[in-house]
C-alpha cells in the first residue's frame, strides 16, 4: 500500500530527460489555450490528421486506423484515433483543460493617470491575487478588427522584448496593506498592469496614453476601438526551467492543466491501431466553470462525436447513448503535492506525493464530496490491473483534509454520460501561481499511463 519514488527503480533517465525538455519547450511556446489548439494542429496535421470538418464536407467514410480532429472556436480541440472495434463499443478518452490563471485585459483597458499609461484587467480563474504584483508579465492574444483580420499578439517572451507588470507598495508604506487578510490585501481592481511613462512629442492631453497607441498602431496595425474585439491575457514572462539543484522538476505557468494536456496529447499522437477508438479531449474554460462554448458543459463534445460516428456509418442516437455508457474516460487534470512547508493541510495518509508517479483522485469536490464525480470500484480494479500489467507507478490521492478546501474538474460532467470517468494526472506544488512545480518524472510516467490506457 505504500507508494514508492520512482526515482528508485527508474532505468530511463535519458528518456525522461528527453520528454521534460520537449515538454518545456511546449510550456514555453504555449501560454494561451490558442497557442495550444494552435500548436497542436500543426503537429496533428504532420502527422497524417485529418481536419474532421474535411471528411463532412468531401462526404468521406472512416473506417479503423484513421486520425482525425476538430477545434472548437480555436480554444477546445478533440482529436480521435478510429479503433478495430466499432465505437458502439466504447471509447478511450484523456480529457484535459488548456486553459489557466492569468489577468485577462479588459475591453476598454488603456488609460492614463500620473502620466503613467495603464492596463485595466479582470482576473481569471482562482488564483492568490497578491501573487500577480512585482512580476514580470507578457501579454498574448489576439486581436480581431472589424474586417476579420486577425492581428496575433505576444510581447514580453521574445529576448528583446520589454516585459510588463503590476506594481506593488513599498513596505514603508504597506503598513495598512500588511493589516489586511491575503485575499484583500490587493484588490481584483488593482490588478492594473504599467504600460508605459513616455509621453508623445506635442501631444497634450493623455500624452503617455497617446505614446502607446502610436506604438500600437505603428507595429500592429490596431487603433484604441481594436481593443474590444480582442482576447489578450497577462501571463508570467519568460521560459519553463529546470527546478531545483539536482534538475530533477520543472517550474513553469500554466502546468495546470497543460501538464496532462501535454502528456495525453504525446500519448495520443504515438498510438497507433488501437483496438478502442482513441480521444483526446482539450476543454476550455474549466478554470471558471467549464461554461461557454469552448466548456466541457457545451455540446462540442457529444456533436463531435456524433460527426465521427456518422462518418463510419454508425451514428443513430440510440447507438450515441450506447457509445458514451460504454466509453471509460481518465480526467486528465493535476493534483496538490504534499509541501513539507504546509503539511497541516495534508492527510498523509492519503496525498499526493511529488516524485511517486500519477494520482488517481477517486473522488474532488469539497464538504463531503459535495460536485464531485465518486469513481465506481470496479473501473478503479480494471485500471489498477492494466497499469500493474503495463509496469507503471501511480498513487491515490485525496485534495486535502476533509474540510480544508477542495476542488473540482471536468470529471463529473463526463460522468453525467453515463461514462465511467476518475481523475488521474500529476502532482503540482504552487498550484494557480504564476509558477507551478512538477517532478520530471512524474510527468514521464504519467504519459506512459496514458499510453498504457489507451491501448486497454
Amino acid at each position: 500500500m505504500v507508494s514508492e519514488n520512482l526515482w528508485n527503480k527508474t532505468a530511463a533517465r535519458q528518456e525522461i530527460s528527453a520528454f521534460s525538455e520537449d515538454y518545456r519547450a511546449f510550456l514555453t511556446a504555449c501560454k494561451t489555450e490558442r497557442e495550444c489548439v494552435s500548436y497542436m494542429a500543426d503537429r496533428l496535421q504532420a502527422g497524417g490528421y485529418q481536419k474532421l470538418s474535411d471528411v463532412i464536407r468531401e462526404n468521406r467514410p472512416l473506417a479503423s486506423g484513421d486520425k482525425v480532429y476538430a477545434d472548437m472556436m480555436g480554444k477546445a480541440l478533440l482529436i480521435f484515433q478510429i479503433g478495430k472495434r466499432p465505437v458502439t463499443e466504447g471509447m478511450r478518452i484523456l480529457g484535459a483543460h488548456i486553459d489557466s490563471p492569468r489577468l485577462d485585459l479588459k475591453q476598454r483597458p488603456l488609460y492614463e493617470d500620473g502620466e503613467l499609461a495603464m492596463l485595466d484587467t479582470h482576473y481569471y480563474g482562482g488564483i492568490k491575487k497578491y501573487q500577480w504584483t512585482a512580476l514580470p508579465l507578457a501579454l498574448h492574444g489576439v486581436i480581431v478588427k472589424k474586417d476579420g483580420s486577425v492581428v496575433r499578439l505576444s510581447l514580453g517572451d521574445g529576448e528583446n522584448d520589454p516585459v510588463l507588470g503590476v506594481s506593488d507598495l513599498l513596505p514603508h508604506l504597506a503598513g495598512k496593506q500588511m493589516e489586511k487578510k491575503a485575499r484583500e490585501c490587493v484588490e481584483g481592481e488593482n490588478l492594473n498592469i504599467l504600460a508605459g511613462s513616455c509621453p508623445l512629442e506635442g501631444e497634450n492631453k493623455d500624452a503617455v496614453k497617446a505614446g502607446i497607441l502610436k506604438l500600437l498602431k505603428e507595429q500592429y496595425s490596431i487603433e484604441e476601438e481594436d481593443f474590444i474585439s480582442a482576447e489578450i491575457e497577462a501571463v508570467p514572462a519568460g521560459p519553463a526551467r529546470d527546478y531545483g539543484l539536482d534538475r530533477s522538476m520543472i517550474m513553469a505557468y500554466g502546468q495546470d492543466d497543460r501538464v496532462c494536456a501535454y502528456t495525453s496529447f504525446r500519448a495520443m499522437i504515438e498510438m497507433e491501431n488501437p483496438e478502442y477508438t482513441s480521444v483526446c479531449l482539450l476543454t476550455d474554460k474549466e478554470e471558471i466553470g467549464s461554461v461557454g462554448a469552448t466548456g466541457m458543459h457545451s455540446r462540442f463534445f457529444e456533436d463531435t462525436v456524433a460527426e465521427v460516428m456518422n462518418a463510419c456509418g454508425c451514428y443513430s442516437e440510440l447507438a450515441l447513448h450506447r457509445a458514451l455508457r460504454n466509453t471509460k474516460v481518465l480526467s486528465s487534470d493535476v493534483s496538490a503535492a504534499f509541501d513539507p512547508n504546509y503539511p497541516e493541510v495534508m492527510d498523509k495518509n492519503n496525498c499526493a506525493y511529488l516524485g511517486r508517479g500519477p494520482v488517481f483522485n477517486k473522488y474532488t469536490g469539497s464538504r463531503g464530496k459535495s460536485g464531485s464525480n465518486d469513481a465506481n470500484a470496479e473501473y478503479i480494479a480494471w485500471l489498477r490491473n492494466i497499469l500493474d500489467k503495463g509496469g507503471i507507478g501511480y498513487q491515490t490521492s485525496e485534495l486535502g483534509k476533509v474540510d480544508a478546501g477542495g476542488g473540482g474538474t471536468i470529471a463529473y460532467i463526463l460522468a453525467n454520460l453515463g461514462m465511467e470517468v476518475i481523475d488521474c494526472g500529476v502532482a503540482v506544488l504552487n498550484m494557480h501561481a504564476p509558477f507551478e512545480i512538477t517532478s520530471k518524472i512524474d510527468v514521464y510516467e504519467t504519459y506512459r499511463a496514458y499510453r498504457v490506457f489507451l491501448r486497454g
